[in-house]
């Protein structure tokens, strides 16, 4: 098949190409950096899918579209959330005029309860609008991804690492899903394929079902780092403690604070199981993270260890 690769520069997107070269797919790529990827055969188109800049010619003759696009860096464009609707509305009506037979979007979970964070609520909206852009579209919604490169798991680790007592909001309580980065590589491989989740959302949830807390200490303990927690039962101040937590594992506030929102609700599994719809055997918490550190470690040390 002949497949776009949207956001290949970034982190999911460039560990997703290989992949979808030893299946034999026709791959293109599309990135506002398209200096930065180094893969053979793979011709990387430049555009802006917010401005709607390189995607006709980008679009054009292609079966499947993966959206791997995110707007949480700082810009001077407007909120987050505009610039992700733009780019999902601009994507969507691109790959309609082209005759895209499916788009794959890898989005974020939903609460329970309403749409939860902005930057949820973004995932969401961008979600549906990308599932009415082609028939057969596929969107996975995913937790947090643990790898040496994603950022949110890079944030936990540096925050173990760098503060001898783990001050840990309300929020702590919240449970959620991770997820392997080699799993949702191969779930993001597999959607696009076959008739399976067709025109649905999935949870590309992980096996096991932890609180914010347990994941900490899970990474503490691999780690093999002794640190003292501190929970504090009604307390988030989240506003002031993602500054703070940003600050500390030299992060990016923009990036950060939206993420920490998301941690205030229960991100649970609700909606259609991809593992099982797709086929596929994920790999444990315990072995995602000892990989994800393994991973870094051959890259760059660990100071607390």
């Amino acid at each position: 098949m002949n497949v776009l690769l949207t956001g290949i520069t970034g982190y999911i997107g460039s560990r997703l190409a290989p992949r979808l070269l030893a299946d034999g797919h026709s791959l293109r790529g599309f990135s506002r950096h398209p200096g930065a990827h180094r893969e053979d055969g793979v011709e990387v188109f430049t555009g802006d899918a917010v401005t709607g800049e390189g995607l006709e010619p980008a679009l054009d003759g292609i079966d499947v579209a993966y959206f791997l696009i995110h707007s949480m860096e700082a810009s001077s464009d407007g909120a987050f959330s505009v610039r992700e609707r733009a780019a999902a509305e601009n994507f969507a009506r691109a790959a309609g005029q082209a005759g895209v037979e499916r788009i794959v979007y890898l989005g974020g979970p939903v609460p329970a309860a309403g749409n939860g964070s902005p930057h949820l609520a973004s995932r969401l909206a961008v979600e549906r609008i990308l599932l009415e852009g082609a028939p057969g579209s596929v969107a996975l919604r995913a937790s947090i991804v643990i790898g040496a490169a994603s950022r949110p798991f890079r944030f936990l680790v540096r925050l173990v690492e760098r503060m001898p007592v783990l001050a840990v909001p309300a929020w702590r309580t919240h449970q959620t899903s991770p997820i392997d980065e080699r799993d949702i590589v191969e779930l993001l491989a597999r959607a696009a394929v076959g008739d399976a989740g067709c025109g649905q959302s999935l949870d590309a949830s992980g096996p096991e079902l932890v609180t914010y807390g347990e994941l900490i200490d899970r990474i503490r303990e691999l780690m093999l780092v002794g640190r003292v927690t501190v929970g504090f039962k009604r307390l988030t101040l989240t506003p002031i403690a993602s500054r703070l937590a940003a600050m500390i594992a030299g992060e990016d506030h923009q990036l950060i604070g939206p993420l920490m929102e998301s941690l205030e609700y229960d991100l649970l599994p609700g909606g259609g199981n991809a593992a099982e719809l797709l086929e596929v055997r994920l790999h444990s918490l315990d072995a995602a993270i000892e990989h994800a550190l393994r991973e870094w470690e051959a890259a760059e040390p660990l100071a607390a260890r």
